[in-house]
């Protein structure tokens, strides 16, 4: 209940001017459970670019009078973030604009560079300036310096693509074409669709393709290239079946949209099963089965289905809490979690409740939930977890920084239960994980150590700002 992921992507493309930044708006909308620090919406008018970008969620940073000054456009690019790599202020807001001696691009990213501390190094020591902290700065110098010797846009995408490693999926636009790109690997999802009236969009997930209206064409393949433009859709595949797909598993345990289908397996599906090999691995006598908003709802739908037990509404988040939010002061003494979440007491008093949930990372919010439905007047509290214990960093998007975070790097699952205060808690089989998707082509290091890329030296995600910081006490 504490993790975050990046960003989400979104892109459009249409043969006439239109509405690109409102299509683009209803796209980041659909795509905000992936980004909630900040977002931003570039927009193509024959070749000028006119962009808002700020902090905040979607609905706090496009006012309607924000998106009525944006102009119709043939194409836009948009980004919603959470930052991994880079802090929280404005300068790292995306998507990134670029100026260069062929033109402009503009560029919205999705993942973490297990090479970018290497990379961004290399382009320092030539004179690069570097304005922001994130990866993306990176990878759009890189694309600007082979865009300057090579023929055409998306054959820069492609020569950079030899240089990065690590999770990255793309959406650039130049004044002519709108380029999606995903890394070989296929750490991240990315796909696009088709309009009725013929507009392209390119989105992180297949729910904000739907969501403005259009239908879902296909996944982008790990390494693949797609080029929009005036002449239709090509695809450059030269960069396909050179590593062994490693889609972040974790997308299907908690970062996606339940309503979302990637790389062909359906979200709400691939959590349900999670909860039945759940309710078989770890079955319990109890007389009703909850999810935590909002992810482990679909996992304890499963659980009830594999075990009978009755499925209620022991928990009920409040919706209205975004970013905004402000946490009171230490005299308060209040409970964060008791603002974010309420137990129904009608669900859960005088009764053997099974809480099931997607992950703990440190055990701190599962503590307090697990006191939540205690006050509320359930006699036992039987924690399942719909993912394996967290042991290792990742390197790839997803903010587990260090192991020394990790709860269960440091306690025994028995350790774990008595600390939370649980009658019992049961993990998803890390040997499971293959069932949720019907495959092996999933990254799940996390969970196993098994690293896709070679281990990073400079792990820490703040690792750019600490060197701002040292260089300005320098000064």
């Amino acid at each position: 209940m504490s993790l975050h992921e990046e960003c989400g992507v979104f892109g459009v493309i249409a043969t006439e001017p239109c509405d690109v930044a409102n299509i683009s708006y209803y796209g980041l909308y659909a795509l905000q459970h992936r980004g909630q620090e900040s977002c931003g919406i570039v927009v193509n008018d024959d070749g000028v670019f006119v962009s808002h970008k700020d902090m905040g969620l979607a609905s706090e940073v496009f006012s309607q009078d924000i998106l009525s000054r944006l102009p119709k456009g043939t194409m836009a690019v948009a980004h919603a973030r959470y930052g991994t790599t880079g802090g929280t202020n404005r300068n790292n807001c995306q998507p990134i604009e670029v100026n260069h001696q062929k033109g402009r691009m503009a560029l919205a990213h999705n993942g973490n560079l297990s090479n970018a501390a290497e990379l961004r190094n290399e382009l320092e020591l030539s004179g690069a300036i570097f304005h922001t902290t994130s990866d993306t700065e990176t990878i759009a110098y890189i694309i600007t310096k082979e865009r300057l010797k090579a023929p055409s846009i998306e054959d820069a995408v492609s020569q950079t693509m030899n240089t990065l490693d690590g999770a990255y999926s793309l959406v650039l636009m130049s004044p002519q074409k709108l380029i999606c790109a995903r890394d070989p690997y296929g750490f991240r999802p990315l796909c696009y669709g088709k309009t009725a009236d013929g507009i392209y969009v390119v989105a992180s997930e297949s729910c904000a393709i739907k969501a403005v209206g259009a239908e879902v064409v296909r996944d982008v393949e790990p390494g693949e290239i797609l080029v929009f433009s005036k002449n239709g859709v090509v695809s450059r595949r030269e960069h396909c079946g050179k590593k062994d797909k490693k889609l972040c598993v974790f997308e299907y345990i908690y970062f996606a949209r339940p309503d979302s289908v990637i790389d062909g397996v359906s979200v709400h599906a691939s959590r349900v099963r999670a909860g039945k090999i759940l309710a078989k691995a770890h079955p319990v006598e109890a007389d009703v089965v909850i999810g935590a908003p909002d992810s482990g709802l679909d996992a304890a739908l499963g659980f009830s289905a594999e075990s009978a037990i009755p499925y209620g509404i022991g928990l009920i988040k409040n919706k209205y809490i975004g970013r905004t939010f402000i946490s009171p002061g230490q005299g308060a003494r209040l409970d964060g979690v008791k603002i974010k979440l309420a137990a129904v007491e009608e669900s859960v008093k005088d009764k053997r409740v099974v809480l099931v949930d997607d992950s703990i990372v440190r055990g701190n919010t599962m503590g307090r939930v697990v006191r939540l439905l205690r006050d509320a007047g359930a006699k036992e509290v039987h924690v399942r977890i719909s993912s394996p214990p967290f042991l290792h960093p990742c390197y790839y998007g997803t903010d587990i920084d260090s192991e020394e975070h990790l709860i269960a790097c440091k306690y025994s699952i028995p350790e774990i239960c008595t600390l939370i205060g649980a009658d019992s808690l049961g993990y998803l089989p890390v040997e499971s994980l293959c069932a949720l998707t019907g495959t092996h082509g999933f990254c799940s290091a996390c969970f196993n150590g098994d690293y896709p890329t070679k281990i990073p030296t400079d792990t820490r995600k703040d690792r750019f700002e600490q060197r701002l910081s040292d260089r300005q006490k320098e000064v």
